[in-house]
């Protein structure tokens, strides 16, 4: 009898539990996050122009889930990846520039990573870091047990790494590096998954392309549009899309694609700088037009979901924390709770809605911010206040904020309501524009306004 019992409780726990806790198989966790791609500069996007080229993006979207309505919490690369890495909204802990962002996440917020390793995640991340440049900022630090990548800037070479002021790292060590950026990045992707591919790994690639500097082997730059700097980016944009389809030819090279959950985004929107295309889109990264903030966005994961299809569900770069705990069968946190959600339940068809609303802002310096509720966003900047449907005008060509006054009203309301929960700006500016504050700007000479031009392209 008691054997009987001990058979039938074992039972019922098994089939409590999730499939892929049946086989002692929890699933990898690939986040491939590209750097001011162009909503239309992967070639799977019908408002692609003739010259982008992405068979192998495009082959993972064929097989994936495309998020059609996928955003980035921030329209700049820190702020983003601030988001991403916290599960929540990076304005909580100070966040909305990003120099606030660059200079490095409060040490008592958790990431992913730190989150995953008591389930015996192994957790490497690869590129970008733009999370804080001093050792205590360090992904080592942060939970990652490999690192490979440049600390800080939003720009970077992909040539010369000899400027040893801002070097690669390997690890918490500083290296002499050779070669096309992408492409290393790309092989020390494929060899983490070699390495660890019989045991559950959280792999973050964070692609430093297609930021600026546009820089590309000479031997792949095409002069196909007359744009110099076009073209250079399309040359780019090649090796980065070779690099994501090795990244999925050696997962499924060593049989574990099924069961790994792999979801490609970028940071914010195409960058006008080194001219993206975010076509049918309004506007380029640094605004809160969706050209900013609306982003290529796939999921795939074949164990769980079939591909093929589009998943119209707003969601965005917060919701990846919670959707890798989920996945993982962890619970969400209590210490620090999470702004994101699962996107699963969206993927898998069980919820038309994620979030009643999406907030957006990079505090009083700019002025700007936005929020979405529903079909209705509204985008502010300074004075200037606008009202779109996004549901009738996905490009955001007309205003329709006077023709609404309540809509306005309502969810201006909703934002203030919501940035009264956030923290100050770290960086000490104030958290809303201010008409009122400070002395009026000098006129700046030809050397102040390039150095500002520079600094911006930096970002």
């Amino acid at each position: 009898m008691r054997l009987r019992h001990v058979l039938k409780t074992l039972t019922l726990s098994l089939i409590a539990m999730p499939s892929f806790a049946l086989a002692e198989e929890k699933p990898n966790i690939v986040i491939i996050l590209t750097d001011d791609q162009g909503y239309a500069d992967v070639s799977y996007n019908p408002h692609s122009p003739p010259e982008v080229s992405t068979p192998n993006i495009d082959a993972l979207a064929h097989s994936s889930m495309i998020c059609t309505q996928g955003y980035t919490s921030g329209h700049v690369c820190s702020p983003t990846r601030a988001g991403l890495m916290t599960g929540r909204y990076q304005q909580r802990f100070g966040i909305y520039t990003a120099g606030e962002g660059g200079s490095g996440v409060p040490l008592d917020e958790v990431f992913l990573s730190e989150r995953l390793k008591p389930a015996g995640y192994i957790s490497g991340a690869l590129g970008k870091w733009h999370l804080g440049l001093t050792e205590e900022y360090h992904a080592m630090n942060r939970g990652f047990d490999e690192f490979y990548g440049f600390m800080g800037r939003g720009a970077h070479p992909y040539f010369d790494h000899s400027d040893m002021n801002h070097p690669i790292y390997r690890g918490l060590t500083p290296i002499k590096e050779e070669g096309y950026l992408t492409t290393r990045i790309t092989e020390e992707a494929v060899d983490f998954i070699g390495r660890h591919k019989d045991e559950p790994f959280f792999l973050y690639v964070a692609y430093n392309a297609v930021h600026s500097p546009p820089e590309a082997p000479e031997e792949d730059i095409k002069q196909v549009t007359g744009d110099e700097t076009r073209d250079t980016l399309m040359a780019m944009i090649k090796h980065l899309d070779m690099g994501v389809g090795e990244i999925v030819h050696s997962l499924k090279k060593h049989n574990i694609f099924k069961n790994t959950l792999l979801i490609f985004l970028t940071d914010n929107g195409g960058s006008g700088t080194m001219h993206a295309n975010n076509a049918p889109l309004r506007g380029f990264k640094q605004m809160d037009y969706e050209g900013g903030i609306h982003v290529p966005f796939i999921v795939s994961w074949p164990a769980e979901f079939n591909g093929g299809k589009k998943c119209d569900v707003a969601m965005w770069s917060i919701d990846l924390f919670a959707t890798a705990l989920d996945a993982a069968g962890l619970p969400m946190p209590k210490d620090k709770p999470l702004d994101g959600t699962s996107i699963l339940p969206a993927l898998r068809g069980d919820t038309d809605i994620l979030h009643n609303e999406l907030y957006w802002s990079s505090a009083g310096a700019k002025g700007k911010w936005a929020i979405r509720s529903g079909d209705w966003k509204l985008v502010a900047e300074k004075n200037r206040i606008e009202l779109f449907d996004l549901e009738k005008d996905l490009s955001e060509t007309t205003d329709v904020a006077a023709k609404n006054p309540k809509v306005v009203t309502e969810l201006t309301s909703k934002y203030n309501a919501w940035l009264d929960e956030m923290a100050n700006p770290i960086s000490k500016q104030e958290k809303r524009w201010n008409p009122d504050a400070g002395a009026p700007a000098k006129k700046m000479s030809k050397e102040e306004k390039k150095a500002a031009r520079e600094k911006r392209k930096s970002e």
